[in-house]
């Protein structure tokens, strides 16, 4: 894999509570440097990044968070925020999936509020990726989880918000890979920080690698500095 393919993978990210406009400038620069997939930031700063990325003619779109990072908002909380993002210029949406509702047994409650968010990404030629939190869940709930987001439209099935109590795995990766259909992506998100890392899970499946560690990953490609 060359380096613009696997940058081509990178959700390059900054999710941190404390984060400011300067960062998200930095973070703007560098996915358009190294022509990362998008750049992934709160609800908030993606108004900001997408005047960034035009103003640079860059092919890099923005990426935002809905019901983040427990996924217990109300349905029409996550669609509000959803709505606002694709007005501001997101075009993929990292929604949290209900695990209170999956857990509990309300499989359609989870299945519905995917729905909602799907059906307001389409109307704007978006894309929705479920962030289904692989450290809580039983291997059972994991297929189950990846099953509901495929029924409901979702294109990606991602490991984690990175905000619980564990990471990506290879294993997970696995499971979700071979749980999907192959229309279905799958995003590794949570720990991964260098470039052994970030292959280990395109190896075992993931399409997407979704890090704040992007510029050190696509770096470590070739032992200097990316490009």
């Amino acid at each position: 894999m060359t380096i613009a393919e696997l940058a081509s993978r990178i959700d390059h990210t900054d999710l941190q509570p404390d984060t400011t406009e300067s960062r998200i400038e930095t973070l703007c620069a560098e996915a358009h440097r190294y022509g990362f997939a998008t750049v992934c930031v709160m609800p908030y700063f993606v108004r900001y990044a997408s005047r960034l990325l035009n103003q640079a003619g860059s092919g890099v779109v923005v990426c935002t968070t809905v019901g983040f990072p427990n996924g217990a908002h109300m349905t029409i909380a996550k669609l509000a925020e959803a709505e606002q993002a694709l007005a501001d210029g997101a075009t993929e949406l990292d929604m949290v999936l209900n695990l209170g509702a999956l857990k509990s047994g309300r499989i359609g409650v989870a299945e519905e509020d995917i729905r909602a968010v799907v059906e307001a990404a389409r109307s704007h030629q978006a894309i929705v990726k479920v962030i289904i939190e692989t450290a809580l869940l039983s291997d059972e709930e994991k297929r189950l989880a990846c099953t509901v987001a495929e029924r409901a439209g979702a294109a990606f099935v991602k490991t984690s918000s990175g905000f619980s109590r564990g990471g990506a795995t290879a294993e997970d990766i696995r499971l979700m890979r071979r749980t999907c259909s192959p229309h279905v992506r799958v995003k590794a998100s949570g720990g991964i920080r260098d470039h052994a890392a970030a292959m280990a899970m395109i190896e075992a499946g993931a399409d997407r690698i979704g890090t704040s560690s992007g510029v050190a990953i696509v770096s470590g490609a070739d032992g200097g500095d990316g490009y």
